[in-house]
């Protein structure tokens, strides 16, 4: 069985608007009239793509571009290559987009969109067809002061570079702010690939004090082994904490005495995958959620952790490193148990947080040092982990409740104060 978000039926738009209602009753009553401006998108565009490929054949595809809430800014959120890419999953999460901008302060709104293709099977210059027709497709929605697209679930730096350079043709000059994640050399930012598991790491090292929960010989299992969680596994190992179990699409690994990461991450490179890592063994996919741990890093895609699934973890902190990967009744299953989740608008938005120093980089055409762009960051993170550990502990609520009443405050806020026009 390999990771999937549809495997376990989830639907994530749900997932999301039950978050919203639970939040609902903990929000003023000044900013509870807009509420309703949380549960819908502004702007959604389905796109067909015919392509040519290779062979001469053409085959279409269908993508997307949703703009869920700009009330604070731009839109922002990441373009997803993958075969259970549909409308619902990219509504939720640009919702969730929406969301976490908020919660970090950042000045955007919440944006996402996708291409339902799986990106292994198309050759290089048929991802570039692709990528451009796409571009082309929403480029009347997308721009450095509307809408910034950046990377995602089977895209990367190069995708963003055809992104901006289709982008930057079609307006007749070099608009390098267009999309984040891009290439070093065409305005891309240091230290924006590593970002968002370095933002698990610091966010889980500062809740793991708050609970009293030592990083040094904790036991870590890791749910997909890409940007995220490979760098939060390095950045663990590194703290002294032991990465015993890994999953991805290619299977589970298991070593109780800790997996060496640097070795594992070579292999994965050479190998595209942990399946085979000789220095492990192999377990089926369904024992890692019953797997001796103290802290689990779901960084694979939505919908993971379902209440059955929660009902076994013997984990103490769950760091969401995935958007999404918590079903709602999971996350009341941890609450009874007492298991700390540290939800995904906060924990992985270290994305998210480079992709602004990024576009400000972009506007003001002067670049940071990476040293400088990990201060800002680990500062920045710290300080949000805060406020929302301070929230969950003054409303008496879970910290991914505490996260949406500080985020849909600062959004709703927004909303009021600019008004409805017309009016």
């Amino acid at each position: 069985m390999s990771i999937s978000a549809n495997a376990s039926k989830y639907d994530p738009w749900l997932a999301y608007l039950t978050q919203v209602e639970r939040v609902t009753p903990y929000l003023g009553k000044s900013i509870q009239p807009y509420v309703n401006t949380l549960k819908v998108a502004k702007r959604a565009l389905i796109v067909d793509l015919p392509i040519v490929m290779d062979d001469g054949s053409i085959r279409h595809f269908e993508g997307y571009r949703v703009q869920h809430n700009l009330s604070r800014g731009p839109g922002k959120g990441g373009i997803r290559y993958h075969p259970d890419v549909d409308l619902k999953e990219v509504m939720a999460l640009s919702a969730w987009m929406t969301i976490k901008t908020a919660a970090l302060n950042l000045p955007f709104g919440g944006a996402k969109g996708g291409i339902s293709v799986d990106p292994t099977e198309l050759s290089a210059r048929e991802l570039e067809r692709l990528t451009r027709r796409f571009t082309s497709e929403i480029g009347p929605l997308i721009g450095p002061q509307v809408d910034i697209p950046a990377p995602d679930v089977g895209t990367n730096p190069q995708i963003m570079g055809w992104m901006m350079e289709t982008y930057s043709s079609i307006k007749g000059h070099t608009v390098t702010g267009v999309v984040t994640g891009k290439p070093l050399h065409l305005g891309g930012s240091l230290g924006r690939v590593r970002a968002t598991g370095r933002g698990v790491f610091i966010t889980g090292v500062e809740v793991a004090k708050n609970i009293q929960l030592a990083i040094k010989d904790c036991k870590v299992a890791i749910q997909g082994f890409g940007n995220v969680g490979s760098e939060a596994a390095y950045l663990f190992e590194e703290a002294g904490a032991k990465v015993v179990a890994v999953q991805d699409h290619t299977g589970t690994i298991f070593n109780e005495n800790g997996i060496e990461v640097v070795e594992l991450q070579k292999y994965v490179h050479h190998n595209k995958g942990v399946k085979g890592f000789p220095k492990a063994q192999e377990i089926s996919n369904e024992n890692f959620w019953t797997l001796q741990m103290d802290i689990l890093i779901p960084a694979a895609l939505e919908g993971q952790i379902t209440a059955e699934r929660a009902q076994n973890l013997t984990a103490k902190l769950i760091l969401e490193g995935a958007n999404g990967p918590t079903h709602p009744e999971a996350d009341d299953v941890c609450l009874e148990r007492g298991i700390t989740i540290v939800p995904d608008v906060i924990c992985n938005a270290g994305g998210v947080t480079v992709s602004y120093f990024e576009w400000v980089q972009d506007m003001s055409s002067y670049f940071w040092s990476e040293a400088e762009i990990n201060e800002r960051l680990d500062k920045l993170m710290i300080n949000a982990i805060a406020d929302v550990w301070q929230k969950s502990t003054d409303q008496d609520c879970s910290l991914r409740t505490a996260a949406y009443i500080l985020a849909c405050e600062r959004i709703l806020k927004a909303r009021q104060e600019r008004g409805i026009f017309p009016g």
